[in-house]
């Protein structure tokens, strides 16, 4: 067939399909979210055009906002589909590498189109190049090659035939998850090449379930049954491997205490008698209780990462870690027992191994104990006490009024502590997306813009400070043209909150966080109107005081967003220093000059520094 280098890569994106879990088959790429520009706007636009109703073309406003929508998307579908974001050349790829590290610390899928200079340089330096004095090859989408999991520049169309497959494995790979980003130069978009037929036959992908290797299912096996207080943590692996159902089974059938990590959050049913909460920093102290008295701990699609550990000070120093994931990579952290393949298919092959094997119910009941002292914990806190309300609050009304269907999201600040450690899920399918891998203020805006478009179920809310909305808001206006309705409740509490929070928490004194701590040459500054900014923006715009006024507000912007298939954003100012907290220790370089110092030097002294193999 012959084409253009643009017309066959959109043509091969048409004629990829997915497997959701569900076994239904899926556009693998149900959206492009696109701003054009000098270099995709002929090539890649017009090729977009000619296929408009093939495949939805959505205009972003931001190039960061739009390829972050395309991240919520994929968590959204639980990496079943993948979205697609397209830039000029310059500023507006550069633009799109802070989404590109969002997808790559929490594998997700992103296929990332930047436009590129001229491979022919006729015309060099042409606009927005910025050339390298001793690199002429160097262009600024060689930015992306850290934070891609797989990068390619299509120097020639006939390279299309050879990188196409590596795209589709990267993106529909349990392991190798990730961005991957094609850099475009515009002349080569334009070229015309004989394609084979075969390029654009229709493909369904399913994802893979490898399974492990017998040898350390046997060594995984023989770690559990020596184990007498077993704790099994699940992750985002369980999420995507659609193993929720059997981790829960395998759970009940030994008596196991669960936690779930912040990727993990919304797998286990909250009234789960085996539940003991969320794990690590923003969780739960249930959670953390029983993870310090752990001998064995069972990790499942997990990274590990620092929040969920306590930067590795919560559990006992003579524990034995036995990792389940489908990454190697993660599965060998810190000296654990790597038991490497997918959740659902590794869960099932330890069974026959653990027949008649049960946990002391003592251990057993634990879980259901702890956790019920923190869920009092929650109560006293979501509790209306007067005044400006809390995090907490908010999101327990947040919580009573979301159906089992709705989804809910934030990312950074305070919040991700409160919606992690407070939540209380029906459990089913997961419904939380807490972006707290790269924790990216902004993104829960537009990442709410992409769930909106993949969870049609049930209703997005999101949650969000102050400052995430000034980081990043131009998305609720492309939401709101789009027509996809999503809630978003902006807690307003003068600034940077959380930051300051660390800093008096450590000893530091209040600095640039809180507007009341910043340089101004005014005696009395200007302050945003986030109410007449959102409605500038084309939302449905409320706003509450006090908790009771929340509640109304909350449910009529629910209301308004569903009819009006606009978001909906509710404006409540919140109270600056009221925080949920789990009683765990998070590692960050405190001065030795600072009274948090000796702290630190204490917990440090109690960080594992490797887990027993055997």
């Amino acid at each position: 067939m012959r084409m253009t280098t643009a017309q066959a890569l959109v043509a091969w994106m048409i004629a990829q399909r997915s497997a959701t879990l569900g076994g239904d088959e899926v556009p693998l790429f149900p959206a492009v979210f696109a701003i054009f520009g000098h270099g995709n706007v002929l090539g890649l636009g017009t090729a977009l055009q000619e296929r408009r109703e093939e495949i939805p073309v959505w205009r972003g406003h931001t190039e960061e906002g739009m390829a972050l929508a395309a991240v919520g998307l994929a968590k959204a579908a639980h990496r079943r589909q993948v979205g697609v974001a397209t830039s000029s050349i310059g500023p507006g790829a550069l633009n799109m590498v802070t989404a590109a590290g969002v997808a790559h610390a929490n594998r997700l899928p992103l296929l990332l189109l930047p436009g590129d200079t001229f491979v022919s340089r006729a015309p060099d330096p042409v606009l927005q190049q910025v050339e390298h004095y001793g690199d002429p090859t160097g262009t600024v989408n060689d930015a992306f090659r850290s934070v891609s999991r797989y990068f390619d520049r299509i120097t020639r169309p006939e390279q299309l035939i050879a990188t196409l497959p590596q795209v589709a494995r990267v993106l529909t790979d349990p392991a190798d998850a990730g961005p991957v980003t094609l850099a475009l130069p515009q002349d080569v978009q334009a070229e015309v090449h004989d394609f084979p037929d075969a390029l654009f036959t229709p493909v369904v992908h399913h994802v893979p379930r490898p399974r492990p290797d017998r040898r350390s299912v046997a060594a995984a096996t023989e770690t559990l049954r020596s184990a007498t207080r077993p704790l099994l943590i699940l992750g985002g692996g369980v999420r995507y491997s659609g193993a929720g159902a059997r981790a829960l089974e395998f759970a009940q059938r030994h008596g196991i205490p669960i936690t779930e990590t912040t990727a993990g959050r919304t797998l286990v049913p909250h009234d789960h008698s085996l539940y003991a909460g969320p794990l690590g920093v923003t969780g739960a102290a249930s959670a953390n209780t029983l993870a310090a008295e752990a001998d064995v701990v069972l990790a499942v699609g997990t990274r590990l990462q620092d929040f969920t550990t306590a930067s590795w000070t919560l559990f006992a120093p003579e524990v034995r870690l036995v990792h389940i994931n489908a990454a190697r990579f993660d599965a060998v952290k810190h000296g654990a027992l790597a038991v490497v393949g997918d959740a659902d298919a590794t869960l099932a092959d330890l069974a026959p191994g653990l027949r008649g094997w049960r946990v002391d119910p003592d251990w057993t009941l634990k879980a259901a104990t702890a956790r019920s002292a923190w869920d009092a914990h929650i109560d006293e806190l979501r509790a209306p006490d007067g005044g400006a309300p809390t995090y907490a609050q908010l999101v327990g009304v947040v919580n009573e009024l979301s159906g089992p269907t709705d989804y809910v999201m934030t990312a950074s600040g305070g919040l991700p502590g409160e919606l992690v450690g407070g939540w209380r899920a029906s459990g089913g399918e997961p419904t939380m997306d807490v972006e707290y891998g790269f924790s990216c203020m902004g993104y829960e805006l537009a990442g709410a813009w992409g769930a909106a478009m993949a969870h049609d179920a049930g209703l997005v809310t999101t949650l969000l400070g102050d400052g995430s909305y000034l980081m990043l808001n131009s998305e609720l206006f492309s939401a709101a043209f789009a027509g996809h309705p999503l809630v978003a409740v902006v807690c307003d509490n003068d600034g940077y909150a959380v930051i300051a929070r660390l800093q008096r928490g450590q000893g530091g004194e209040p600095f640039n966080n809180f507007y009341a701590d910043c340089r101004t040459l005014h005696a009395n500054p200007p302050r945003v109107d986030f109410a007449a900014h959102a409605k500038a923006l084309g939302c449905a715009v409320f706003t509450a005081g006090e908790l009771s006024e929340f509640a109304d507000a909350y449910a009529r912007a629910r209301t308004a967003a569903t009819v009006e298939r606009r978001p909906a954003v509710v404006v409540v100012g919140t109270r600056p220093s009221s925080w949920t907290e789990a009683g765990a220790w998070w590692e960050v370089g405190v001065p030795q000059h600072l009274s948090g110092r000796d702290a630190y030097d204490q917990s440090k002294s109690t960080q594992l520094r490797i887990a027993r193999r055997d």
